[in-house]
């Protein structure tokens, strides 16, 4: 296992103001606006933070998030403080990591920044970190990537790219103490194989918005496992699009929101070529008073998409009194010939006929809660793949029944 460490300032870096951008990065970014469009569902994409107004909460990106939490990421107040954070990577030999400036022709051609925040932290970090694995590379040890708040706030940029033909899982740990607006690229060549996990363990004052940019060749598949746990506010919107058929992509998600939290999760497929698959479900647990969950789903098919096959499910469970959860599908479907599409979102509390079948054969209510709860997320941490990241995920959905019963 060769190790390659990046420095505070390798993909997450403190920064002043917006940098120019070089002539080689605004040709990729002509590239990427190409094949990025705007629906009912989202705003048009740019990378001029001045293409954004300044959000007051009622535009329909930004009703469900309290912004006087967001430490000034919304409206351009937030400079960078403190350390920011600290970015390790461990890779396995023949994985390239580089630290690159901005003029680099990778960056910006997953997606282009969707709300005023993505597009704040493009203009405002100074290196990207960028983790390439050679095409026909079929990895058999994870990368991963801590990614440590050491107090302060901090803007980044991070790429993973596949060639052709390659495999690989990473994973991506999120913990300590930061404010983190956030870009993160996944470029998937064709054939490729990728999956991510994004563990979101943050402290409880944290704050963390990123936008995550999928990007699936030709017979490609992208698998992505979002888990999200801490943080005072983590606001997450992957985004996924093709550049050729036979693409796919698997979405999952797992949060368990706690009192006082509120974490987003706010998602777009967009079907922009023929014959691609799309498979989303997201999974949450709330318990405590002004726990606040938010899933939004939408998945656009576009007139030229064929052949499409998609859907995405949302299901919430609600442990206490006090909680909410706000969940919307959206479905935008500009073609008839496709394979499917559909959507489904449920929110309730314990089901009571499962907990009197527990009970009768002599289990008590406390542990047959438990077991609900991890039957409830079992088949979404089963998605994750990596043994000591499902084990500690499963500790800590323990951890968070102890303080639920307590």
């Amino acid at each position: 296992m060769a190790e390659a460490q990046n420095s505070p300032t390798s993909g997450y870096a403190p920064a002043g103001g917006p940098p120019p951008v070089g002539s080689t990065t605004a040709g990729s970014i002509a590239v990427a606006a190409e094949s990025t469009v705007a629906t009912r569902m989202s705003a048009p994409p740019s990378f001029d933070v001045a293409d954004f107004p300044v959000p007051h909460g009622r535009e329909e990106e930004w009703r469900f998030t309290p912004l006087e939490r967001l430490r000034g990421l919304h409206d351009g107040t937030a400079v960078a403080t403190g350390n920011g954070v600290k970015v390790e990577v461990q890779a396995p030999e023949g994985v390239t990591v580089e630290a690159v400036g901005r003029d680099d022709a990778r960056l910006g051609r997953a997606g282009v920044p969707a709300d005023r925040v993505a597009a704040q932290a493009y203009s405002a970090f100074e290196k990207a970190s960028v983790v390439t694995v050679p095409k026909e590379t079929v990895l058999t040890e994870p990368i991963r990537i801590a990614v440590h708040g050491e107090g302060g706030t901090a803007f980044g940029h991070q790429v993973i790219e596949l060639g052709a033909f390659a495999e690989a899982v990473v994973v991506i740990d999120h913990t300590g103490d930061a404010v983190l607006a956030a870009n993160v690229d996944y470029l998937l060549g064709d054939g490729a194989k990728l999956t991510v996990v994004s563990v979101q363990d943050w402290d409880d004052k944290a704050v963390h918005v990123a936008q995550h940019n999928a990007l699936v060749g030709r017979d490609a598949s992208f698998k992505s496992v979002v888990v999200t746990f801490g943080g005072d506010l983590v606001r997450l919107h992957p985004r996924v699009q093709y550049t050729g058929p036979g693409g796919e992509a698997e979405l999952f998600g797992l949060y368990f929101t706690d009192r006082g939290q509120h974490q987003e999760h706010r998602l777009l497929v967009d079907h922009n070529v023929p014959h691609c698959k799309s498979n989303v479900v997201y999974k949450g647990a709330l318990q405590g008073d002004d726990a606040h969950a938010v899933w939004i789903g939408d998945v656009l098919i576009e007139a030229k998409a064929e052949g499409t096959d998609t859907y995405e499910m949302n299901r919430n469970l609600v442990l206490t009194d006090g909680a909410r959860v706000d969940s919307v599908p959206n479905l935008e479907i500009e073609t008839g010939e496709i394979v499917g599409a559909g959507h489904a979102s449920a929110t309730g509390r314990f089901d009571d006929e499962q907990l009197f079948y527990l009970m009768a054969r002599g289990i008590p209510e406390i542990d047959a809660r438990r077991l609900v709860v991890r039957g409830f997320f079992a088949e979404l941490v089963q998605q994750i793949g990596v043994p000591d990241i499902e084990e500690r995920l499963i500790a800590k959905i323990e951890e968070e029944l102890e303080a639920a019963v307590a």
